[in-house]
């Protein structure tokens, strides 16, 4: 996991590099607080050995470390449940956080060719007004040679009635 993790983007890494420390900070109190359960109750049944070994009554002694030593088991399972129920719950978050890295490295594609899309876009929109300028321009030119066309030839027409009704 802490291998696939340095693999991964910066931003990325960083999140899943912190979650993991703190997963094996965790794994790491749990098996010292297992350690130390083991410990106590190994010193806790030595001190009661020895305390014990001057009883008579054998039985009595035998019944006593018999309850300790079911009362020990069951701490340890006990600690041993703690145990997977935390490795279950670090899995699950693992596969969590799997899932959403995958999700948003989708939604980032996703985006990217969104931003390609707009910048198409806009470079289409751009040539559309670069060729709308053009023919507007094109437009307002022949409008002023055709006006100029028509004032010449009414002028010619007039110069041409003009000397023909002078005459």
């Amino acid at each position: 996991m802490d291998l696939e993790a340095r693999s991964l983007q910066p931003n990325v890494k960083a999140v899943l590099l912190a979650k993991l420390r703190e997963y094996k900070s965790d794994l790491n109190n749990l098996k010292s607080e297992h350690k130390r359960l083991a410990s106590a109750n190994s010193n806790q049944a030595a001190r009661d050995d020895l305390l014990e070994s001057g009883m008579a009554d054998a039985m009595s002694v035998s019944a006593n470390q018999r309850g300790r030593l079911m009362m020990s088991t069951e701490r340890l399972n006990e600690s041993s449940d703690r145990i997977k129920e935390s490795r279950r719950t670090m899995l699950e978050t693992e596969e969590l956080g799997v899932s959403i890295l995958q999700d948003l490295h989708q939604q980032r594609q996703s985006l990217l060719h969104a931003n390609d899309t707009l910048h198409g876009v806009d470079d289409n929109i751009s040539k559309s007004k670069k060729i709308l300028t053009n023919m507007s321009r094109r437009m307002s030119r022949d409008k002023w040679i055709i006006s100029s066309i028509i004032v010449v030839l009414v002028v010619a027409i007039a110069l041409i009635l003009h000397f023909k009704l002078s005459k």
